[in-house]
């Protein structure tokens, strides 16, 4: 079977403070760095994978660059990958959103799967584009591989609702901190949850703050 590590990127400015973030191209922040290199740590300590896939977007390419430079890997940019796409909620914060577009803001946080971002994705597309794309990338390895994938909170989190066949009303009940890092099995199209969110290894840098 393949095991799929699945990582989120590090801390930005706009997780740090709540803001949409989506296809902005926000850079790591100084605790982001410093995450993303305990998290490159944390994997060189655990698995030996055959390639390290991320979202073309510079924080998780970093993410993923910290954790590729252990394997003497080149990360591979994915589309697929791409953070939702926010539409005319990118760059807003929560309380700006819900200025001009109320019920859709309350739509987001009470029923995820029912919101239409403005000039945005569904979680039905974001979830049907990444599921295609980690299928695609799974079956373009050996069964017995080890794949890094870096992503987004919104994705991580479709993906690994897609994984154990739950809905998109579920998207809020799973947790993803900035470096969080997931397991899964894959085996003959389905999936076996190995860990979720796990940031232990950003304990390290907690003691020194």
């Amino acid at each position: 079977m393949t095991t799929i590590v699945l990582v989120r990127h590090g801390q930005t400015e706009w997780n740090r403070v709540e803001r949409f973030r989506g296809r902005a191209d926000v850079p790591l922040n100084d605790t982001g760095m410093a995450q993303a290199a305990a998290t490159g740590r944390r994997v060189a300590a655990g698995w030996a994978p055959q390639a390290v896939i991320s979202s073309p977007l510079s924080r998780a390419m970093r993410t993923a660059e910290a954790i590729a430079g252990h394997f003497d890997l080149a990360v591979q940019a994915h589309p697929g990958l791409l953070d939702i796409d926010y539409g005319k909620w990118r760059g807003l914060t929560p309380e700006e959103a819900r200025q001009g577009w109320p019920d859709e803001l309350h739509a987001w946080y009470a029923a995820p799967q029912t919101c239409r971002i403005p000039g945005g994705e569904t979680l039905a597309d974001l979830r049907a584009r990444t599921v295609e794309t980690m299928e695609s990338v799974i079956a373009s390895y050996p069964p017995q591989a080890t794949l890094v994938l870096v992503a987004h909170t919104v994705v991580n989190r479709v993906l690994l609702l897609a994984a154990l066949g739950l809905g998109n009303e579920r998207f809020w009940r799973l947790k993803q901190e900035p470096c969080a890092i997931n397991v899964l099995l894959a085996e003959a199209g389905d999936y076996t949850l190995v860990s979720l969110n796990d940031t232990c290894h950003l304990a390290e840098l907690e003691s020194r703050g």
